[in-house]
């Protein structure tokens, strides 16, 4: 019988230990493959075969398919759990999804079943609790009863995002906070959500990023921007995309057609009508091959 060493049992004990990875935790991305919608992980791997007419990012767990005209919903694993069956839909957020039926949008929870009956015109994902939702030619936010908590009021309107929301007044872009209080005055051409404690904004003919008083902290210089993810934004100068860090340095040079926000160390880039994904330092880690992609979740 063979002798069991103190190594030879550490090593028994840690390999009886060991679990399966997780792969709901495993990041997945829409891509479209000739006419139809898969999804591939990060080495690039199909793992759920093309076979949707469209297909949404996987968030908390689900992703938003279309077979056909009607929308529904897989798993991971890309097995149905909510049934083709709607007009339109959006990713899961806080545990709703938004839907559209007929001609009104409400939400559904994870089951399927309807929490919010759709009676909105159009309607945006919950974040930080609340939905930009437009009754008329107007926008307001409700809470996940289905209660509106800041009333229709602006001509467009953006999601919460760290405790602001970008809302347009008449020719002007601004900022108010969840009791409606505008603290960012409707002043700007365009703007984008706050991300990591920044802004992207339009003055002019050129973007640039402010901070939530509202002071300009990168000045308006480029042709396009993104918004910050994961301490980088993407941003144009001329006709190609790079990538910009919150020092206003260029850290990947602008030589892409197309570019995304980075989600889960990757971010999406175009070389003429393929796109592929880049890591942080700018090595493409999948080949331009899809004819349209999604980001990681």
């Amino acid at each position: 019988m063979r002798k069991i060493t103190p190594f030879l049992l550490a090593f028994l004990l840690s390999a009886s230990s060991c679990t399966p990875p997780n792969y709901d935790k495993i990041p997945l991305a829409p891509v479209k493959m000739g006419t139809q919608w898969g999804y591939i992980n990060k080495a690039g791997e199909t793992v759920i075969n093309p076979q949707f007419d469209e297909a949404g990012e996987v968030q908390e767990g689900l992703a938003p398919i279309k077979l056909g005209n009607q929308w529904g919903y897989i798993d991971k694993n890309g097995e149905t759990v909510i049934n083709p069956q709607f007009n339109g839909a959006g990713g899961f957020q806080e545990g709703l999804a938004r839907i559209l039926l007929d001609n009104g949008w409400g939400y559904i929870d994870k089951s399927g079943e309807t929490v919010i009956n759709p009676q909105f015109d159009e309607a945006g994902d919950f974040k930080e609790g609340l939905a930009r939702i437009k009754l008329g030619s107007v926008w307001g936010y409700a809470d996940k009863t289905g209660k509106i908590v800041i009333n229709p009021q602006f001509d467009e309107a953006g999601d919460f995002q760290e405790g602001l929301a970008r809302i347009k007044l008449g020719s002007g872009w601004g900022y108010v906070d969840k009791d409606g209080k505008i603290v960012i005055e409707p002043q700007f051409y365009e703007t984008g959500d706050f991300k990591e404690g920044l802004a992207r904004i339009k003055l002019g003919n050129k973007w640039g990023y402010i901070d939530k008083s509202g002071k300009i902290v990168i000045e308006q210089q480029f042709e396009e921007v993104g918004d910050f993810q994961e301490g980088l934004a993407w941003t144009k100068l001329g006709d190609k995309y790079g990538y910009t860090d919150k020092a206003r340095k260029i850290v990947i040079s602008p030589h892409f057609d197309e570019a995304g926000d980075f989600k889960e160390g990757l971010a999406k880039i175009k070389f003429g009508s393929k796109w592929g994904y880049i890591d942080k330092t700018g090595k493409i880690v999948i080949n331009p091959q899809f004819g349209d992609v999604g980001d990681f979740y």
